[in-house]
């Protein structure tokens, strides 16, 4: 069994974390899930509590009951750091090293691989900032899957959407079988 931390941004996509997290748990994992404040606005902690059977992580001071922060003890603990969906917002604190949520601050202390699915509408994809800060995080291992074509939430035809479950329970599985 392999410690997967799913992180789930502000996105209308979040809706799939809940697909994604049943899954990664019914291939016999154990799943936290890790959410922005932004990603409360679009699913609820409880859903993804059930179906991921733990308690999930919803701000940087959640852990209460022990000395050592949560979200280093999660960090150390991780075998894979799985972003879906993962926001322009969540994209840039990573690769700038930005640390003002529990989701942004485990990503800075984990060695574990890190995978994210981007998910946004296209022209913020396809900014120069957003194209940097992809370019950031792959030069330092970071894997990107995604995003593909489609419709997207905001109407607009393009590139943006998040990959699809399946193929992201695949990356997944693919990284930790190198763990």
């Amino acid at each position: 069994m392999k410690r997967i931390l799913l992180g789930v941004s502000g996105s209308i996509a979040a809706f799939k974390a809940a697909d994604l997290a049943s899954r990664l748990t019914d291939n016999g994992h154990s799943v936290t899930v890790v959410m922005t404040s932004d990603a409360r606005e679009f699913i609820t902690p409880l859903t993804l509590q059930v179906l991921s059977k733990n308690p999930v992580v919803t701000g940087i001071y959640d852990e209460k009951e022990s000395w050592r922060p949560g979200h280093i003890a999660l960090a150390d603990e991780a075998d894979l750091l799985l972003v879906a969906p993962a926001t322009a917002n969540i994209i840039a604190k990573f690769a700038n090293g930005i640390a003002d949520d529990a989701l942004s601050a485990v990503h800075l202390a984990t060695r574990a691989p890190v995978l994210m699915a981007p998910a946004m509408n296209g022209k913020m994809w396809e900014h120069p900032a957003t194209r940097e800060n992809i370019e950031k995080l792959e030069a330092r291992g970071v894997r990107m899957i995604g995003p593909e074509e489609g419709m997207l939430a905001c109407g607009y035809e393009g590139l943006g959407r998040m990959w699809p479950v399946d193929g992201i329970v695949e990356a997944a599985g693919e990284l930790l079988a190198g763990t």
